[in-house]
């Protein structure tokens, strides 16, 4: 079911971020509350507008944005019939039937393209939007034809991936995925100001890296949400250093299209297929070059998670809480930082979003991961950034000062996200803000 009928034009910005129709028309007042609790949400468009769609969920500042990389060929910019064509949550999954009996369509994707569909039907139902169901609909149609398009014709991502933005916004496409997943209403952004700070150094040319826990495959579209409105040119522009499981799940990967990426092997799968480990290795020296090569260029934000993965709960407790970095990992990140020849700034960032997307509860070999997926409340805090010599001033020995930055960097991570924690779990909200952590709420909430 199409909310808009085929007259109606969509235009987006991601630097104000909203959803408006063209001078011609009106916003009928039934369809105003969803552009409100939604304000980039992709909407279906008519069957006969393949093409067209591409061009409502192209984004006009991105669109003179050039990209080495290309998405995959073919007519109607790739758009898959099947997909794009359904109407209803039956034809959904009915098309997927039918590509598994035509053989374009491996049976244990197709499973997991149903999973994926009930879980997040079930998710976007959770928060009482009377839209939900068009908002499931338009969404999963969008999501399913760009998984089936790269069965077809798989993405191979190299060393240091841009975000691809047309003919398809890939990264417009991830937002708008995930926003009905998020519960503004329980959601906060710890010391706002200091991503204000991190702007302003990169348009001095001077480079940021995020140091951060990790949590869910959304982290990314978590923390770009909480900034879209205040700070879009971090959430456009961000980094992020991922692991292989990403840019090869076929669920995951159209998402992963839309993130800038430095790609790497993960210390907990170098060895998962022992004949694969040297070329993992090779792999991640090729990135850390790239990762190298963009510092020297300047105005660069990176994001990276020196615990090598995702979080995970306390087997005796079941309460969540950051993993512990590997200071190997950040030592090799902060000499990359001082040896690009230009300012560089380490900040603390915590992330807590776990219930929107947990990863399964033991570090899994196998790509194809269930996704469980839920209507929850998130935060993400930063804080100001530490300094290695002052960290380290009173360290006997390089061992020893590595080991004391990493710890420095941790406790702050854990420091905040117990604030995170206090203000979504505990429902103290605001009131969790501490002398250290002053807490505020996305602005897409409070517009």
């Amino acid at each position: 079911m199409s909310i808009l009928s085929p007259s109606h034009t969509l235009f987006f910005s991601t630097t104000n971020p909203r959803v408006s129709l063209s001078p011609s028309t009106s916003l009928s007042s039934r369809f105003r509350p969803i552009f409100r609790r939604f304000p980039c949400l992709v909407f279906s468009a008519p069957p006969n507008a393949a093409h067209g769609m591409a061009e409502t969920v192209r984004d006009n500042k991105w669109s003179s944005s050039s990209s080495t990389q290309q998405p995959h060929s073919g007519s109607d910019h790739g758009y898959s019939r099947t997909f794009i064509d359904a109407r209803s949550e039956q034809d959904l999954l009915s098309g997927i039937q039918r590509e598994v009996e035509a053989g374009t369509l491996p049976k244990p994707v197709a499973q997991a393209m149903e999973e994926l569909y009930q879980n997040y039907k079930n998710a976007v139902f959770q928060s009482g939007d009377p839209h939900a169901e068009d908002i499931v609909l338009s969404n999963m149609r969008i999501a399913f034809d760009r998984m089936f398009l790269d069965v077809k014709e798989p993405f191979e991502f190299s060393p240091y991936h841009e975000a691809i933005l047309e003919p398809f916004n890939y990264y417009m496409f991830g937002q708008n995925y995930i926003r009905p997943l998020v519960n503004f209403r329980e959601s906060y952004v710890g010391n706002v100001s200091l991503f204000g700070v991190m702007e302003e150094q990169l348009k001095q040319g001077e480079n940021v890296v995020l140091i951060s826990n990790h949590q869910t495959e959304a982290d990314p579209a978590v923390i770009a949400l909480m900034l879209e409105t205040t700070n879009p040119h971090i959430s456009e522009n961000i980094i992020y250093v991922a692991g292989d499981r990403v840019i090869t799940d076929p669920l995951c990967k159209p998402f992963s299209m839309g993130r800038n990426l430095l790609c790497v092997y993960s210390k907990k799968h170098m060895n998962d297929v022992p004949e694969l480990a040297e070329m993992k290795k090779r792999s991640n020296t090729r990135s850390l070059k790239e990762m190298a090569l963009l510092l020297r260029g300047g105005s660069k934000i990176i994001w990276i998670a020196p615990s090598g993965g995702r979080d995970r709960p306390d087997p005796n407790t079941n309460q969540w809480f950051p993993a512990p970095f590997d200071a190997t990992s950040l030592d090799n990140m902060r000499r990359l930082v001082d040896h690009a020849g230009l300012v560089g700034h380490i900040y603390p960032l915590a992330i807590l979003c776990h219930d929107i997307m947990p990863p399964p509860l033991q570090v899994e070999k196998e790509i194809g991961e269930k996704r469980l997926i839920s209507f929850h409340g998130t935060g993400i805090s930063v804080g100001p950034e530490i300094n290695f010599q002052k960290a380290t001033a009173s360290c006997a020995s390089p061992e020893e000062a590595k080991a004391a930055y990493s710890q420095a960097l941790y406790d702050s991570v854990c420091e905040q996200y117990k604030v995170l924690h206090s203000a979504v779990h505990g429902a103290k909200g605001l009131e969790a803000s501490t002398p250290s952590v002053s807490l505020s709420q996305p602005l897409q909430f409070l517009d």
